[in-house]
């Protein structure tokens, strides 16, 4: 393996240099942080995600610039990402995209921002202050609404992305911070998407129920990022749980979970022989139906999956059999473009299938240099060398917030604290030797 990784950092550094091309904020008269159409803003966020886990894992920083000028101008003034170009149109897990990858950059002690914007970790803690207190008890007995305000669509459905992603960045604070009233909201969260049945008794993940039903009835359709994203969260439980000599139960049910969502996971992969244990995308890969956020969700998947192997190391042997597996077959699909190396989507069947998109290249970059996540070390925290300023009041100072106040357990020191261009030779040695190795 040691010998495979200058090829492994190569090939992603190609895949990565093609993705920036479709990012157009840095250009003049441009928004920092946005993508250009038909791109979400959410996809922003989650792209930006990708970068500083490329930066983490490959040690190459050509794109620590573009990436921190873009999530501090996103985050908005009050660090919140609540931007006035966004605000009064984004729904909660959009809001969750943007704390996810300020998260990764707080873990892995990626370039801080300026003196002048707040720090990753301040960011995250003002998102889950605002979400916390959007949590409603008024119909289903809790969960967040997908959508922030009632005017716009989708107000009246409880997806379990936005539930997930909240219940995510609740886990990775309380592992961060060591201040357990984030765990209570982690275990807040779970409990709510298991008992309303979006997680199902033998840990299927749906994609939500709406307030109409009472949340009893549901969009049963399982996409890969809503698995992964608890599983990623429960692996993070897990790993905090187990930290705490006093929570060997709680350690050991949250391996239970980690483990059944983990044997769910296998609902992504292949089972075809000739393309066994490549990642795809159920609901709509195979009939060539999706839409330009789906052909997305694989990325994070593979991110969370290369992520649980350091907050639970057992499940290392099983999840990069697979990871290895899908990287061989995205890889081989990276045949497109003016360059001749833009990735397209369909990994699992043995052929380039023409398209071209953030997706699709996201999802091969984020595939790729998680085999790369054994070579450092693991997600730190504000005692394992985390520099990241915080601010466990972040997010509360404002007249959206309507709850009484979260009330912390007592604060930790966490709280206070382009590439050139490959000729096409090299580009093809470097996924050739990809190839070999991951075989």
């Amino acid at each position: 393996m040691a010998s495979a990784l200058p090829s492994i950092k190569s090939a992603a550094s190609t895949v990565a240099y093609d993705l920036v091309t479709f990012y157009s904020g840095n250009n003049s008269g441009d928004t920092p942080g946005n993508l250009p159409d038909p791109y979400y803003w959410w996809e922003a966020g989650a792209y930006f995600g990708a970068l500083v886990n490329y930066a983490s894992l490959s040690g190459d920083s050509t794109y620590n610039d573009i990436t921190v000028q873009a999530m501090t101008h996103q985050a908005g003034t009050k660090g919140d990402f609540m931007p006035s170009n966004q605000t009064y149109t984004e729904g909660n897990d959009d809001q969750c995209f943007w704390a996810l990858s300020a998260m990764i950059a707080a873990e892995r002690n990626f370039t801080n921002p300026p003196s002048s914007s707040p720090g990753w970790l301040s960011m995250v803690q003002a998102v889950f202050n605002k979400q916390a207190h959007r949590w409603d008890k008024a119909s289903c007995n809790g969960g967040l609404r997908w959508q922030i305000y009632t005017w716009n669509a989708g107000y009246d459905y409880k997806n379990t992305i936005a539930n997930g992603c909240f219940f995510d960045i609740a886990a990775r604070l309380a592992r961060y911070t060591g201040n357990e009233t984030y765990a209570e909201w982690a275990n807040k969260a779970w409990d709510w998407t298991s008992g309303v049945g979006l997680i199902t008794s033998d840990y299927q993940v749906f994609d939500g129920t709406t307030e109409g039903s009472n949340c009893t009835s549901y969009d049963r359709t399982r996409w890969s990022y809503n698995a992964g994203i608890y599983l990623h969260g429960a692996a993070v439980m897990y790993n905090h749980t187990s930290s705490i000599s006093t929570n060997s139960s709680s350690a050991s049910t949250w391996k239970k979970r980690v483990d059944a969502l983990l044997a769910k996971t296998t609902h992504f992969f292949s089972t075809n022989e000739s393309s066994k244990d490549v990642m795809y995308e159920p609901p709509c890969e195979l009939i060539g139906r999706c839409n330009t956020d789906q052909l997305s969700f694989k990325a994070y998947l593979s991110r969370f999956l290369a992520d649980v192997t350091q907050y639970a190391p057992y499940t290392y042997d099983t999840i990069m059999a697979k990871l290895r597996a899908t990287a061989i077959a995205a890889v081989n699909q990276c045949q497109g473009g003016t360059s001749g190396t833009y990735c397209g989507f369909r990994w699992s069947s043995g052929s380039y299938d023409g398209t071209t998109g953030v997706g699709q290249q996201m999802g091969v970059l984020e595939v790729l240099q998680g085999l790369l996540v054994s070579k450092i070390t693991g997600p730190v925290t504000s005692t394992t060398g985390g520099t990241s300023e915080g601010n466990s009041a972040a997010g509360t100072d404002d007249d959206e917030d309507t709850d009484s106040p979260i009330h912390y357990s007592p604060i930790t020191t966490g709280d206070t604290a382009g590439a050139s261009i490959l000729t096409a030779l090299i580009i093809g040695l470097a996924f050739s030797a990809v190839y070999m190795m991951v075989t």
